[in-house]
């Protein structure tokens, strides 16, 4: 058992690789992890998985074909598995994902964007 408590802002400052998640915790088969994301990612989905944002430091906007929702500090949103969306953050943004562990990155979508091993911090 990991007994360390996290510092949200000490583990932000480990890193500055923008959509390159950084895992911090794994819990039930979830993971904990941490993201600076700026500009647009990538339309995509993720069939069998939810996925939960929540805004630590800027804001996220996350398009779906749709509707758009806009994201601020100490706001979170969870996407439905099977839900295609797009996350856009005009400025850098800090967020924390909470979702399965065997969730792929950009779901089924390969790009330049897509990371197949994410590193622990």
């Amino acid at each position: 058992m990991n007994s360390d408590k996290v510092n949200l802002k000490e583990k932000f400052q480990l890193f500055n690789q923008h959509w390159t998640p950084k895992i911090i915790g794994e819990l039930n088969g979830q993971q904990v992890k941490l993201a600076k994301l700026k500009g647009e990612f990538v339309w995509h989905d993720h069939k069998e998985e939810d996925e939960m944002f929540l805004v630590i430091k800027g804001s996220l906007k996350i398009e779906f074909r749709d509707k758009k929702i806009t994201l601020n500090e100490g706001e979170m949103f969870i996407v439905p598995r099977g839900v295609e969306h797009n996350p856009v953050a005009p400025e850098e943004a800090w967020v924390l994902l909470f979702e399965p562990a065997t969730i792929k990155h950009t779901g089924e979508v390969k790009n330049k964007r897509s990371v197949e091993n994410l590193d622990w911090i």
